[in-house]
């Protein structure tokens, strides 16, 4: 009987003694991961929650590492982030041609996308993986190279609140993100170095982002952007399309400047692609 495990991540904010004194306060990402959480509970996953202080380094591989050992062919792993992404220079080899790679803010450092891509040899063949990640910079957050041509929507057209104030992407500023990087240098150097390209993925990872690459992602005061639209298309499991549709729908109920992405790595598995979301 094939099971599901899913691992649910949501950073409100972070340790400023990594982050050059930034502590990057967000409103919907606890509560992006507990929504989701719950969804995967009713559908009879394994659940795991790592959510602000606890959402480490350490903890974030350790539990990917950790459904890699427990997922046997046919069973499903489930993985969210929702928090900050940020980006650091490219020191791999996947020649990004944008000179950066993408990161997901964890409470005590950055997660590359290269040490997420080298993840996924881990998990045997026939496994399904699938990765929500609603944070900026997210296209393509479980890693191939930045592609310029990708669709996405340029951020000079206006973006409007449901309230008063100035909208809050899920994003590390550039002085931050600077700041962070040379106060964490040797860190970050020694990662890229130590990343390789890995082996034949034989398991199947399909991604679902909050936005593009080179995109924000918006926070909310109950939930992200990209969280809360996939939750009204979700209507509590009344949504009985493909993940293709489910993408289509989320993406036709987003601004042009926030355009979700789905992209799928590995070997190709039909029989995924034509399921219900989130089917075990």
């Amino acid at each position: 009987m094939t099971k599901g495990i899913s691992l649910h991540i949501g950073v409100n904010r972070v340790d400023p003694s990594h982050y050059g004194g930034w502590s990057g306060p967000l409103s919907g990402c606890e509560a992006d991961a507990e929504d989701l959480l719950d969804i995967a509970s009713g559908l009879g996953f394994t659940t795991s929650l790592l959510l602000t202080g606890d959402a480490t380094r350490p903890a974030v591989l350790d539990g990917i590492q950790v459904a890699a050992a427990a997922c046997q062919p046919g069973d499903i792993f489930f993985l969210s982030y929702s928090g900050h992404g940020g980006q650091v220079p490219d020191l791999g080899n996947d020649r990004e041609l944008d000179l950066k790679d993408e990161t997901w803010c964890l409470f005590d450092g950055q997660l590359i996308d290269d040490e997420l891509w080298t993840q996924w040899e881990s998990f045997r063949e026939g496994v399904r993986v699938l990765v929500l990640s609603d944070s900026c910079h997210s296209g393509t957050a479980v890693k191939a190279a930045y592609d310029p041509l990708v669709r996405s929507g340029a951020l000079d057209s206006p973006v409007t609140t449901s309230g008063a104030g100035t909208p809050v992407f899920r994003v590390m500023p550039d002085d931050v993100a600077l700041r962070t990087y040379r106060k964490n240098r040797d860190l970050y150097r020694s990662l890229g170095a130590e990343v390789t390209e890995p082996g034949p993925i034989a398991a199947t990872v399909r991604l679902i982002s909050g936005c593009q690459d080179n995109q924000l992602s918006l926070d909310g005061t109950f939930n992200g952007l990209f969280t809360g639209t996939l939750l009204r298309v979700w209507a509590d499991g009344r949504f009985d399309g493909t993940y293709a549709e489910f993408h289509s729908h989320i993406l036709s109920r987003m601004p042009p400047t926030q355009s979700p992405n789905h992209v799928i790595y590995g070997v190709p598995n039909p029989a995924f692609d034509t399921q219900q979301p989130f089917s075990i």
